[in-house]
């Protein structure tokens, strides 16, 4: 039996690995915005299933929850930070305030509870960081500008804390989902002001997408065809396992998205060799 700290369990991906840890016996200590959102399955698994409301934003009451939950359920094994949500317009349209909030919530909240944690991880000499990133956190379209920045922070961030973390035997994964049929695109989604200059540029594409699929009672398999019941079980395996990859990209979108953003990005470095080597001091000496 394992005990598990997930961020952001009200729905989606979160929500799918809440049910699946509680119904094999597992205990989760969730947080949420709503705790009522958690009445069904708190009255299904009972002490299994510890819930606090915690505001992302509020370093000194993540710290409180975290101390809490290690109180109270004696022993905590691996943190899930799931919450988050998305901010969508050209990055000159969404507000000062806006980035400010997202960062703050999927940046800046996800580091304040992994660093609420590593102390006592590292006291325990164990424990596992499971950071749900995004694909986007590895390539950036129109419309998407700011919300791939905050998740580009987090592989930057998450891969470093993994090297630094490594030697006290406590494992960190990225997980780097592709479109989920969950209610992100309902619920996680925030847009800014629009500018009639974008009204025809790419950047408004992905809103009339997000109002097709938010209007939509069947999902487009081929929009959005991500299972958070399947991610949520590989998620789980991964933890199981122990060892693996620093990055898990669930989802065949994130897979292709990836793959090509990379190829194009290596093929561009490729093309820069030359030039980047001819920039060295005269002293420096070459072995290639």
């Amino acid at each position: 039996m394992k005990t598990w700290f997930i961020t952001g369990a009200n729905g989606g991906l979160a929500y799918s690995m809440l049910e699946i840890l509680l119904e094999r016996g597992d205990r989760v200590a969730a947080t949420v915005r709503k705790p009522q959102a958690l009445d069904e399955l708190q009255k299904k698994y009972g002490s299994s299933l510890w819930r606090a409301n915690l505001d992302l934003t509020d370093s000194h009451a993540i710290q409180q929850i975290v101390n809490q939950a290690i109180e109270d359920l004696g022993a905590i094994d691996i943190l899930v930070n799931n919450a988050g949500y998305g901010l969508f317009g050209a990055v000159e349209e969404v507000s000062d305030e806006q980035i400010e909030h997202v960062f703050q919530t999927n940046f800046f909240g996800s580091l304040r509870v992994a660093r609420a944690f590593m102390p006592y991880f590292r006291r325990q000499g164990k424990g596992h960081i499971v950071q749900i990133s995004s694909m986007v956190g590895h390539l950036s379209n129109p419309g998407q500008g700011l919300y791939s920045a905050s998740k580009w922070a987090v592989e930057g961030a998450f891969e470093t804390l993994a090297k630094e973390a490594a030697p006290f035997h406590i494992k960190l994964t990225l997980v780097e989902p592709g479109g989920i049929r969950t209610g992100f695109f309902a619920n996680h989604g925030v847009f800014g002001p629009e500018l009639d200059a974008y009204d025809d540029q790419p950047a408004r594409d992905f809103k009339k997408l997000y109002q097709n699929i938010h209007t939509k009672e069947v999902v487009d398999r081929d929009v959005i065809p991500g299972d958070s019941q399947k991610m949520a079980k590989a998620i789980i395996q991964r933890v199981d396992e122990g060892n693996g990859p620093l990055r898990l990209a669930l989802g065949s979108d994130a897979y292709e998205e990836i793959k090509a953003a990379l190829t194009s990005r290596l093929a561009e470095l490729e093309a820069q060799k030359e030039l980047a080597y001819s920039t060295d001091a005269d002293d420096v000496v070459h072995n290639r």
